[in-house]
């Protein structure tokens, strides 16, 4: 990990005829990589039981219904729920489900 000298920002790997600098997506300033260093950009997630969402098939479905297509049987009816998926300042996730499959599907706005 490397801070850009200029800004700040940290500076990310860029290849160009098989040669690796590091560059500023903010300012553009560039660094040579030094020899043998390697790269590696992780994000671990940690899941919880609190992020599971239950669903139990067997019931009969008292969702709000809504005209939509299915994506797996072309049915033209799904019920719908929303649920804050991301940041509170971000819309919330709609998810939809086939009232003749089943199958269930998201849709981001």
């Amino acid at each position: 990990m490397k801070l850009c000298d200029k800004c700040g920002t940290l500076m990310s790997p860029y290849k160009h005829n098989n040669k690796v600098t590091l560059v500023c997506p903010k300012c553009g300033e560039k660094t040579a990589i030094e020899k043998g260093a390697s790269f590696k950009i992780t994000e671990k997630i940690n899941h919880t039981l609190k992020d599971t969402i239950v669903v139990n098939e067997n019931t009969k479905m008292t969702l709000p219904t809504t005209k939509i297509d299915c994506p797996e049987c072309g049915h033209a009816e799904a019920g719908w729920w929303t649920l804050q998926t991301r940041s509170s300042d971000e819309p919330e996730t709609r998810f939809y489900r086939c009232t003749k499959c089943r199958n269930t599907w998201r849709e981001y706005s």
